[in-house]
């Protein structure tokens, strides 16, 4: 905008020159020219970049004069288009409106030595055309604020994008080390109790312990194959119904398990059907390497709004609640992304509780 009224400054005081060399116009409106022309090319960069009003007033205190003198000197284009000029520069500015407003209806009283209906007709004329300047330059200074705007909501958009792509890896690593947990932790459980059992029994029935190891080989291909889903971080869906998956897991308990399955069974959404998954593997491997029970009950119970699965044990139990585990902490992320819940209860003596609940 600097750039455009300058060079529009220069073609105004060209105008002149050539009025003076051409049609005879007094020398004199060179010198005012000049001025006008120094001062709002390179004085006006300059005070707008002071703070304040005061540099501005003085400004165009100074250049309203000029341009008035100019004009009575040489009444061409040129002067004409100083003016113009002069109410552009107060807009961009920023003076207050009231300030631009007295400097825009006293533009035209530059016509005041000619008869009154050329000085009404010619008033008028250069009336509008500040008028027109004006509007215009505000146009552009909010066109580039909306610019500026713009720009700044795009940078904070990228802002939010990165963050958004920040949360999305934490919550992919978060997934994928509760895979590694619940999945890999589970398998090698058993396989380090199949292992201890082959070679309790090693010596004196070799054929026991060959089949028991058979089952530790079948398990460790498990681990492997969950460690792969894991670190290809693939939700591979287990083809295997939910009651069917859960009675494979109670057989490897180690300990009697009672299984109770409740209500009409449904296809699940794979998350959900994953969560009660895990949950039934979580609490059964909890039972074998801590819980010391004679024996467990798992439920699973498909109601009206929601499927819930419950693994209680009669166990030793403990005082310490709610376990702050890898597993159970994984349990309550699955939870609350699928907007259910999760509850483990635990008493000296009195065994331990875990349940999920989800909606479906």
């Amino acid at each position: 905008m600097n750039r455009a009224l300058g060079v529009l400054t220069c073609g105004a005081f060209l105008s002149i020159v050539l009025g003076v060399l051409g049609s005879g116009e007094p020398v004199l409106s060179l010198v005012f020219g000049a001025i006008f022309l120094v001062l709002a090319t390179a004085g006006f960069g300059w005070v707008r970049t002071r703070g304040g009003w005061a540099w501005p007033a003085a400004y165009v205190g100074v250049q309203l004069p000029l341009a008035f003198v100019t004009f009575t000197i040489s009444a061409g284009v040129g002067a004409t288009l100083f003016l113009v000029v002069l109410v552009s520069q107060c807009v961009l500015l920023r003076l207050p409106l009231p300030v631009i407003a007295l400097v825009i209806a006293v533009v035209p009283l530059v016509h005041l030595g000619m008869s009154l209906g050329e000085g009404l007709r010619e008033g008028l004329g250069t009336l509008v055309s500040v008028l027109f300047a004006a509007v215009i330059t505000e146009l552009l200074l909010r066109e580039q604020r909306s610019r500026g705007e713009l720009a700044e909501a795009h940078e904070k958009l990228r802002d939010y994008a990165t963050q958004a792509e920040r949360l999305a890896t934490a919550q992919e690593r978060n997934r994928v080390a509760r895979d590694i947990h619940d999945g890999l932790g589970h398998s090698l459980t058993v396989v380090q109790m199949q292992v201890k059992a082959a070679r309790a029994v090693l010596p004196t029935d070799p054929d026991k312990a060959d089949e028991v190891l058979a089952k530790a080989q079948e398990q460790a291909e498990n681990a492997l194959s969950e460690v792969r889903r894991s670190v290809k971080a693939l939700r591979e869906p287990r083809s295997t119904p939910l009651a069917d998956a859960v009675r494979a897991l109670a057989s490897e308990a180690g300990v009697p398990a009672e299984i109770t399955v409740s209500g009409t069974e449904r296809p699940l959404p794979e998350q959900h059907r994953e969560a009660l998954f895990r949950t039934a593997q979580e609490g059964l491997t909890n039972v074998r390497k801590h819980a010391g029970a004679d024996r467990v009950e798992l439920v699973l119970d498909y109601a009206d709004a929601s499927v819930r699965v419950v693994v209680r044990d009669d166990g030793a139990g403990s005082d310490g609640g709610a376990s702050s585990g890898f597993g159970l902490l994984g349990l309550r992320e699955r939870a609350e992304q699928l907007g259910g819940k999760l509850d483990f209860t635990s008493a000296p003596g009195e065994g331990s509780a875990l349940s999920m609940e989800v909606p479906g």
